[in-house]
């Protein structure tokens, strides 16, 4: 089967339906198709344990936008969820962008749709946008400058105190930088539904019993879960500070997959996923395990599903992005 033949072959699911031999070396394959295609995997923390071991690349959405920005790579195979595709297309129109699934959504992107968010907009023609990364290129280009959560702090002191804000997609996010900055930026009201359902009471009830762990949690969550937290930061600064702090037991809510490179990095500690208000395993993002290696080898072999984007479109959405990575150079961030 070529290129062309598979493009049919992506299903109403959004992925390649096609059987492998099931005892194909994944990893050799992979390794074999970089090399052969000049291609580069860019995974996010919240991948597959698989997935996070065969990238090139692993990082939160800020590492993961500079590296797109740098690579020389003819080929993008993505694995993350759309958005994070989408941005490495608007930073590399020239290069082939691939995700494993195309399903891969974002319920915090979902939660803006851009026609709702333009008539908001326009009712705060005083306001500029500052919009969390996690969101669709259409509302990056309706976005003055883009932020992740390592490096919002850092852009909103880069304002003036009196410049009128509006900040989107997330609310939480939004809430814990006004209550940090002491800002009074006006939120839209979306959210993450894997950061949205931890439970306070049963993260109490677990402290109780781990007595001397840790709290870390993403500033994505609602704020009665970070008002238990001992530490709040981005994936990166969570992996970070659970490596680097003198404690040897975290209980950590954010979504499952970064434990991985928790337990890789400090074998000896214990980290404790934060339960959340059911006994479903909400704390995993179902767009986030949609992909898997299977799919990460299918998409690289057939180069589809592709991520295509109008430039007119591109143009507007890599404005504020290549805002924020000025920003963020400016301010040590990044190099």
């Amino acid at each position: 089967m070529n290129i062309v033949e598979a493009k049919d072959k992506i299903d109403e699911r959004g992925f390649l339906d096609i059987d492998l031999d099931v005892n194909m070396d994944l990893f050799a394959e992979i390794e074999r198709l970089k090399k052969e295609k000049n291609a580069i995997v860019l995974a996010h923390y919240y991948q597959e344990p698989d997935i996070q071991d065969v990238a090139d690349f692993l990082g939160d959405s800020l590492g993961l936008a500079q590296k797109a920005q740098t690579t020389k790579a003819d080929m993008i195979v993505f694995a993350g969820v759309h958005f994070m595709a989408e941005t490495a297309k608007i930073l590399n129109p020239s290069r082939k962008v691939v995700l494993p699934d195309l399903k891969a959504g974002c319920s915090l992107a979902d939660s803006a749709p851009a026609a709702q968010f333009q008539a908001f907009k326009e009712k705060h023609r005083d306001h500029i946008v500052i919009s969390y990364i996690n969101c669709t290129a259409d509302i990056k280009a309706l976005s003055d400058i883009i932020c992740t959560s390592s490096n919002a702090e850092a852009i909103l002191n880069s304002l003036p105190k009196d410049q009128e804000i509006i900040f989107a997609p997330d609310k939480n996010l939004g809430g814990f930088l006004n209550k940090k900055t002491g800002r009074n930026m006006l939120l839209w009201n979306g959210a993450c539904m894997v950061h949205e359902i931890f439970s306070m009471e049963k993260i109490t009830r677990l402290k109780v019993r781990h007595p001397n762990a840790k709290v870390i949690a993403h500033p994505e969550c609602e704020e009665p879960v970070l008002r238990l937290a001992d530490f709040i930061g981005s994936t990166t600064q969570l992996l970070k500070y659970a490596v680097t702090d003198s404690n040897n037991e975290f209980i950590v809510a954010t979504e499952t997959g970064i434990l991985h490179q928790m337990q890789k990095e400090a074998p000896h500690k214990t980290f404790i996923p934060a339960p959340p208000t059911n006994s479903c395993a909400c704390n995993d993002c179902p767009y986030m395990k949609l992909n898997t290696l299977e799919k990460l080898y299918l998409c690289m072999e057939y180069e589809t599903p592709e991520i295509i984007m109008d430039e007119q479109l591109r143009l507007a959405a890599k404005k504020p992005i290549e805002r924020m990575l000025e920003i963020s150079r400016k301010a040590g961030l990044i190099g």
